[in-house]
């Protein structure tokens, strides 16, 4: 017992200790375990000497990521992506795998069957390492990412057919017959095949029971249960348990219980997967990197190269820009975690002797290791590439309209459709160059300018018009812009577009009154919705709705004094809270048993 606590001590401690100091250089949380784990490996410091051990412990990790994944995988998404998925996902694997494949045999000097094998091990990608690259750098929902995020996709569930043909591939091998391999696959197909039916008819009405039970700790509990029950089934079936758990989420993704499934497997995963990266970079064998040092490093390096060259031709032909291929290249171009299961299974199969998988493990690790770099660099290229290339203002033709709108995005269209509607001219500006090509398609008339600007307002006869509407969605650039507005041109009636409260009292500052708070109408409206659904009468919900606008509005502008101190603006704040509940209290009186709520009755 002493001894283990020790290693999870030592676990936890390199965690705490590589992962900021990695995060801190813009390395990467993941680069940061596989440092942890390369120096308390046996390479380094040698205070972890079981590497073995802690990798099986480890792989649960992956099982529960594999788990979760299966839960997204809910077939109207699957469809919604679908020609992504197959089409960009598709080709990538096939054309990886086929270059790798052609590599190994030439550079390794490997037979068909293992050459074969080594491309598809090799061609995907680490789901675990790129998403969380892409969520630590907030893009995920860029092109790139969504990109990146459907080819994962296609790989993970690639993994299945590779899993299940890899018997039939080590065929030929000493250890294994022609019989031999296709009864292991026909078992692996019947094994997923009773998994399917028996969960889609068994695993819903359990949980319903457990849910009834109302205890959130036994439905933990069952969550677990599923995922380590699948796993021993599938390990004593001699199928991959990281499969097992894809499928067993898969079954469950339309399921009621979806999100909280997800939520209660959560942290562990984002533990487990941790201590996954921790062992990866104990088993890097420092030995074998310092005996060939050159020919790992071009093997990592021919790996990097050449996967992200077909994604960067794939991308492209699919669409995506210059940048955003050159993100995508950068994002998946290293060796995935089923590389290791795949590679091991092939030498449990005979197609791999141990030095060979040795070579391609240590590949792997190192693609990983280089990936956060690239990243990096891509980032920085794109950036000072994006500032060269950035397009001239537009030149603003001779107008007479006398509105200018400030910002054309979901605000300013709005603006902009009434108006139309209206027939009243405006001059719309708009400084995202990719917003403004986005608008052009649908025949709106837009020019891109930074509205900040004191020669481009002029240029777009500021002085001459009637009303300036700032719908910037930016809060630094939306003050910038309010402040040249008003010290040049100080009769244009301004209407302005605040974020939050905080937005509001900057621009009133300024002397900008007539302003909208962009969440403050809808989430009344949201209010008023919810208080129907809850049993109360139209003439009850209008009244609350108008006496919390009236309230809300009114303190706005008389708390504006306050705002920089914030003792007395949350005193003021709470006060403000007691009115209104005493506000709501006196109007329930008077209008006591005019629209007592149904729900109230009941």
């Amino acid at each position: 017992m002493g001894a283990l606590l020790e290693e999870i001590a030592i676990f936890l401690a390199a965690a705490v200790i590589a992962v900021p100091i990695a995060q801190r250089l813009g390395l990467g949380s993941v680069l940061g375990y596989l440092i942890a784990g390369v120096v308390i490996g046996p390479w380094a410091l040698g205070l972890i000497a079981e590497v073995e051990q802690v990798m099986h412990i480890a792989e649960f990790g992956v099982v529960l990521l594999l788990f979760i994944i299966g839960l997204e995988m809910q077939p109207r998404r699957l469809w919604a992506l679908r020609k992504t998925i197959i089409g960009l996902g598709g080709l990538q694997v096939a054309a990886t795998a086929a270059a790798l494949a052609l590599a190994a045999a030439s550079v390794m000097q490997l037979p068909f069957a293992p050459a074969l094998v080594a491309g598809l091990a090799l061609a995907l990608s680490s789901t675990a390492f790129a998403l969380q690259l892409l969520s630590e750098r907030g893009e995920l929902t860029a092109k790139h990412g969504r990109a990146a995020f459907a080819i994962l996709l296609f790989q993970d569930l690639a993994v299945i057919p590779i899993l299940a043909l890899l018997p039939l591939l080590t065929y030929g091998s000493e250890s294994v017959s022609f019989i031999g391999a296709v009864l292991e696959t026909a078992k692996i197909a019947a094994v997923l095949g009773a998994m399917v039916v028996g969960g889609h008819y068994l695993l819903r009405p359990i949980f319903r029971l457990v849910a009834a039970t109302r205890m959130p700790e036994i439905f933990t509990a069952m969550t677990l249960l599923i995922v380590v029950g699948t796993a021993v089934v599938m390990e004593a079936t001699g199928v991959s348990v990281a499969l097992g758990a894809f499928v067993a989420g898969v079954l469950l993704a339309d399921s009621e219980y979806r999100h909280e499934l997800e939520a209660n497997v959560e942290p562990f995963k984002d533990l487990l997967i941790g201590l996954f990266f921790i062992s990866v970079g104990m088993s890097i064998n420092l030995g074998l990197i310092i005996a060939q040092p050159l020919y790992l490093l071009a093997l990592t390096l021919g790996l990097i190269g050449l996967k992200a060259a077909i994604l960067f031709v794939l991308a492209r032909r699919n669409g995506l820009s210059w940048a955003a291929s050159r993100s995508l290249a950068a994002y998946l171009p290293q060796g995935g975690e089923f590389a290791f299961v795949i590679l091991s299974t092939a030498v449990a199969g005979g197609l791999f002797v141990q030095p060979e998988a040795d070579l391609l493990v240590a590949t792997v690790t190192l693609s990983m290791v280089g990936t956060p770099l690239l990243v990096g660099l891509v980032s920085l290229y794109n950036r000072l590439r994006t500032k060269k290339t950035e397009p001239a203002f537009d030149r603003i033709e001779t107008s007479e309209h006398p509105v200018i709108i400030a910002g054309f995005g979901r605000v300013g269209q709005i603006v902009a459709r009434v108006l139309r509607a209206k027939h009243i001219g405006f001059t719309a500006l708009e400084i995202n160059p990719d917003q403004v090509d986005f608008v052009r398609k649908y025949g709106n008339k837009v020019y891109y300018g930074d509205a900040s600007r004191l020669d481009l307002l002029r240029a777009a006869r500021a002085e001459e018009a009637q009303l300036f509407v700032l719908a910037i969605d930016d809060e630094a650039a939306s003050i910038r812009t309010a402040q040249t507005v008003r010290s040049h041109f100080p009769e244009l009636k301004i209407v302005a577009r605040a974020r939050n409260r905080h937005h509001a009292y900057e621009l009133m500052d300024l002397g900008i009154t007539v302003l909208q708070r962009e969440t403050f109408l809808s989430s009344l409206e949201l209010a008023g919705d919810a208080m129907k659904a809850l049993g109360l009468k139209s003439d009850e919900i209008d009244r609350a709705k108008r006496l919390f606008r009236s309230h809300d509005e009114k303190r706005l502008f008389e708390h504006h004094d306050a705002a920089d101190d914030e003792t007395r603006y949350a005193k003021l704040v709470m006060q403000a809270a007691a009115e209104l509940e005493e506000q709501f209290e006196r109007d329930a009186r008077e209008h006591a048993g005019e629209d007592e709520p149904q729900a109230r009755r009941a």
